[in-house]
């Protein structure tokens, strides 16, 4: 197979974290000034953790399956 056998693991586990330790990231340290008008001053935190908790299981669920 192209690229190894795991690759959709490999990406699942790439995306999913990225997405936890983004919104993770969001909530705890939001950005120091705004860009425009249309910025919020925070980030939404039930959205935000919502988001990570489905990026944390999507990392874990693929780092079993590479396990």
């Amino acid at each position: 197979m192209f690229l190894g056998e795991d690759l959709l693991a490999w990406l699942v586990l790439a995306l999913g974290g990225a997405l936890f330790v983004g919104n993770l990231m969001a909530v705890v340290k939001p950005p120091e000034r705004k860009r425009s008008d249309a910025d919020l001053d925070r980030a939404p935190v039930f959205r935000s953790l919502a988001m990570g908790l489905v990026g944390l299981v999507a990392a874990l669920w693929a780092l079993a399956s590479l396990l």
